[in-house]
C-alpha cells in the first residue's frame, strides 16, 4: 500500500505560546491527511456519508520526536498498513523536510451511521485500499 502526502503549513492558531506546535494539533493534522488520503481514493465525506457510513477513531499512538514552529511547511502522510472487516490501522508520519517530526498509529473502525455499531468496510474501499 503506497504512502499518500499531504501539505500542511504551521500557522499562529497551530502554536502554543512557546511558539511550537501545541501536541493536540499534530492529531488535526493526521486527521486532515487520513480524509484527503480517502478522498484520493474516490471516498470523500459526501460518499461516505450517503453509504451511511462513518469512520471513528479507536486509538490513537504518537510519538513526538521534535517540535514545528510558526510557518513551517510539514508533510503529514498516511499509508493503511493494517486492513480489518471493519478496522484499518493508518501509520502515519509528520515531517519538516527530511526530518521526522512525529509518528503516529491510528486505528479507525467503519460503523453505520445510525446505529454507530461496527460495519464492514465496503469491499470496493478495500480494493482501492489495497491497489494503492
Amino acid at each position: 500500500m503506497v504512502e499518500f502526502r499531504f501539505p500542511i503549513r504551521v500557522y499562529i492558531e497551530d502554536t502554543d505560546a512557546g511558539g511550537i506546535i501545541y501536541y493536540v494539533n499534530y492529531l488535526k493534522f493526521m486527521e486532515r491527511a487520513r480524509t484527503e488520503y480517502l478522498r484520493s481514493l474516490g471516498y470523500g465525506k459526501q460518499a461516505i456519508f450517503n453509504s451511511n457510513l462513518m469512520f471513528v477513531v479507536k486509538s490513537v499512538n504518537v510519538d513526538y520526536m521534535k517540535p514545528a514552529s510558526l510557518d513551517d511547511e510539514l508533510e503529514v502522510t498516511a499509508k493503511a498498513i493494517k486492513l480489518g472487516g471493519a478496522n484499518m490501522v493508518m501509520e502515519q508520519l509528520i515531517f519538516r523536510s527530511d526530518e521526522l517530526l512525529c509518528r503516529g498509529e491510528v486505528k479507525i473502525v467503519s460503523v453505520d451511521k445510525a446505529t454507530v455499531r461496527p460495519t464492514r468496510i465496503p469491499k470496493a474501499m478495500v480494493d482501492a485500499v489495497r491497489e494503492q
